[in-house]
């Protein structure tokens, strides 16, 4: 067999893994390049395959970074199966077309046209996990990876010997998802490392840090900005703040979700509560209203979006997009940074370049629109909202499987974290670990 690496390599996005058999050509995940301009031009360069030899396609999660290519695959031949979980394929079709009407609205060159985008949905088909699906010579099968709702951690079975993809592995324990399963016996494994390097704080300090920033902010009569991605993030922190609101641990203050994207998506958390957790399910059929509270106000419209500005604070924000790359969040951060009263809350990982990791980094004079904004407000950041495994975890998945591993693979982190952790591995358990580089295959 061969694999080979088109993406989240030495980075965080853009994830495309190619495996050759004897008999099959598969591709797992074919997502977005995101970030600096440099990173983005990626998506325009032509795949180091044929998309037309691809027979199927297996999706671990309905993310940018691993589904914004597929309708470029269409457009250069693809025509083979589209497979994930049915949660995955509907944040897929709201995920994709939001990001085809964005680049059209921003004049950016096209990756692909609308018919490709509709004949994408055309070759996908929904399994479930746990199911064994079996293609020529592979045989593979899904398992929650506990990231995102639908979330899979891929196990491929061939030629006798066994490969596990992690996808993006879920931060345990998840607000909403049970934990993946424990695996034994793989030989390879092709891990994310996104946190590699580093620890989340626990989830009670993440939770008292949210409450801490909503009491600050209206004890200041000032507004809370929270970047959020539209898939989980958003919905974790709704159910987190409607969980305060009903044990009146926060003062009830308006809180808007200003962003399309986030409400339709709700709206799929709403319809697959069978991918909860169990006390998260037995919580629903009591008050079935995870995401909704007293104060809470969708705003779906441009109008409704200008509106909130016409609202007195102290207010809550919660806009698109997380990393501060785009978006409605991007219109508020342009008014309220300047105020001293505001916070400005990143609660996820914020890639090199993004506005999101230079406001972390201490910039004070950032443009947005053209605009120079002296930043003023505080910046606060909880890491423990993550929906990514931290560094502790990481390790743990490696280690229960190290005795029959012949080989990893370190994908999806910037090169810091990536080689951290492949260092981290050799060391300690003696397994080789490889951080691949774009384009690099492997015979396994």
């Amino acid at each position: 067999m061969k694999l080979s690496f088109h993406g989240a390599t030495g980075e965080v996005t853009g994830a495309c893994y190619l495996l050759e058999t004897k008999e099959s050509k598969i591709l797992i995940d074919c997502g977005l390049f995101q970030g600096s301009r440099e990173c983005e031009e990626l998506n325009y360069e032509s795949f180091r395959f044929d998309p037309s030899t691809i027979e199927l396609l297996i999706v671990s999660h309905g993310h940018l970074d691993h589904i914004g290519r597929i309708p470029k695959l269409i457009a250069h031949g693809f025509r083979g199966k589209i497979l994930s979980t049915a949660p995955t394929r509907d944040l897929a079709e709201l995920i994709l077309e939001d990001a085809f009407n964005l680049h059209k609205r921003e004049g950016e060159r096209p990756l692909y046209s609308r018919a490709d985008l509709e004949k994408t949905f055309q070759h996908w088909e929904v399994i479930s996990y746990a199911t064994q699906i079996h293609h020529n010579d592979i045989e593979f099968t899904l398992h929650d990876a506990g990231h995102i709702i639908g979330s899979a951690v891929i196990e491929i079975k061939s030629e006798g010997k066994k490969i596990l993809y992690t996808g993006d592995l879920g931060n345990m324990p998840s607000t909403l998802l049970p934990p993946p399963p424990l695996f034994k016996n793989a030989n390879y494994l092709i891990i994310e490392s996104t946190y590699g390097n580093r620890k989340h704080e626990s989830p009670e300090e993440r939770v008292l840090k949210l409450e801490r920033a909503v009491e600050d902010v209206a004890a200041r009569s000032g507004t809370l900005m929270i970047p959020s991605f539209a898939t989980e993030r958003t919905q974790d922190i709704l159910f987190l703040l409607n969980e305060m609101l009903h044990e009146k641990r926060i003062p009830e203050i308006p809180v808007f979700v200003d962003s399309p994207l986030a409400i339709k998506i709700t709206g799929v958390f709403e319809k697959y509560v069978s991918f909860y957790k169990e006390e998260v399910k037995n919580l629903y059929r009591e008050h079935p209203n995870l995401f909704r509270f007293k104060k809470l106000r969708l705003t779906e419209s441009v109008e409704e979006s200008k509106a909130i500005n016409n609202v007195r604070p102290p207010k809550v924000i919660v806009a698109g997009s997380g990393m501060l790359s785009g978006g409605r969040i991007l219109h508020h951060a342009k008014r309220y940074l300047s105020d001293p009263h505001s916070i400005l809350l990143i609660i996820g990982f914020q890639a090199a370049g993004s506005l999101g990791r230079r406001l972390i980094e201490g910039e004070r004079i950032v443009k947005i629109h053209g605009e120079e904004v002296a930043v003023q407000a505080e910046i606060r950041k909880i890491n423990g909202f993550s929906a990514h495994a931290d560094n502790q975890q990481l390790y743990a998945f490696v280690e229960n499987l190290h005795e029959a591993l012949v080989r990893i693979f370190i994908v999806h982190g910037e090169e810091a974290q990536a080689l951290h952790f492949a260092s981290e591995i050799q060391d300690r358990l003696g397994t080789p670990a490889i951080v691949p580089k774009l384009g690099e295959g492997f015979e396994i």
